[in-house]
């Protein structure tokens, strides 16, 4: 299982520190939003889901859609905005999905996929599925009115869904005690009489073990919606690949102890030499050929303008 974690890990972080060190060159044309230090709650969580399961994500995806299996060409396409991307080139790095792993997007407006995750786990209600769905949102989206009215009617309804707050802190440049009166947002879910806890220091091992533990219970049909706040700390700045520590928002003070705390490194440390380098070394040809891929690829055709841009209607049946 230790390998399964690193390579997971140790692949975010790699694909994210060549996505940085590409970023200034222009070749990659959409903003990105780095996952590098909360690499842990979407690993931990994704490989606690079974492949049929689905997740709902943010703008600050690429941890998410490669902890779910997304593909790591089309990703890396859709980043340099060519047509062989995910989403061929028009939605970029804030927008990525990729259906076929269970990953169903991400958007660019803070809270907007909370309610998705909601009407996608309803459906599964009804049609009687043992899909479980997770919804990933930062500790921003709270603050937005959809977040509360999504946990009341996942709450009514005992839909299979878990809500996964991932924590940093920070809404762009506000502190969470800034924008809210107490750190309590898993008391807010108990609220609704939804089971929640809350996970410090970042740690994948627990947040592996908890969200088993709720889609298991969500399965068997001993639970409706779970909550889990995690805990966690970005390295980066908010948009970009440079630190931002020198901005006043925050000090590497607050940082250094998240940097101690790094989940890749743990769970490398777990592993014997010979392991380690042979993910390594797997994973660093996978990129490298990513990365080769978006650069050989195309750019959208001109006509690829009026595609995707609404769907045809189809007639719908309650059978």
């Amino acid at each position: 299982m230790y390998e399964v974690f690193y390579r997971s890990l140790f692949r975010i972080r790699r694909v994210e520190e060549e996505v940085a060190k590409i970023y200034p060159s222009d070749k990659i044309k959409s903003p990105v939003h780095l996952s590098i230090g909360q690499e842990a709650v979407a690993v931990g969580a994704c490989e606690a889901l079974r492949p049929t399961d689905v997740v709902f994500g943010t703008y600050r995806g690429h941890a998410l859609y490669l902890a779910k299996h997304g593909n790591l060409k089309k990703m890396i396409a859709e980043l340099y905005g060519k047509v062989t991307g995910c989403a061929k080139g028009k939605g970029g790095s804030m927008h990525l999905v990729d259906a076929a792993a269970g990953f169903m997007g991400t958007s660019a407006v803070v809270g907007t996929t909370i309610p998705h995750a909601v009407g996608y786990a309803y459906a599964m209600r009804l049609q009687r599925r043992e899909t479980v769905v997770a919804s990933f949102f930062g500790d921003g989206a709270v603050d937005e009115g959809i977040f509360s009215e999504s946990l009341n009617f996942a709450a009514l309804k005992r839909l299979p869904l878990i809500f996964i707050c991932e924590n940093n802190f920070y809404s762009i440049h506000s502190h969470q005690l800034a924008r809210q009166p107490a750190s309590n947002i898993v008391e807010r879910a108990r609220a609704y009489a939804i089971p929640a806890d809350r996970i410090e220091d970042n740690d994948v091992l627990r947040i592996y073990d908890v969200v088993k533990r709720a889609a298991e219970a969500i399965r068997a049909g001993t639970s409706g919606p779970r909550f889990l706040e995690c805990m966690t700390y970005r390295w980066k700045e908010h948009v970009g690949p440079n630190d931002d520590f020198d901005k006043g928002y925050r000090s590497i003070t607050e940082a250094e102890p998240w940097f101690a705390k790094d989940q890749v490194k743990r769970i490398r440390d777990l592993l014997v030499r010979e392991i380690q380098e042979r993910i390594e070394a797997e994973v660093e040809a996978e990129i490298r050929e990513a990365f080769e891929f978006a650069e050989r690829s195309p750019f959208p055709p001109d006509e690829e303008l009026y595609t995707d841009v609404f769907a045809e209607a189809t007639q719908w049946s309650a059978s």
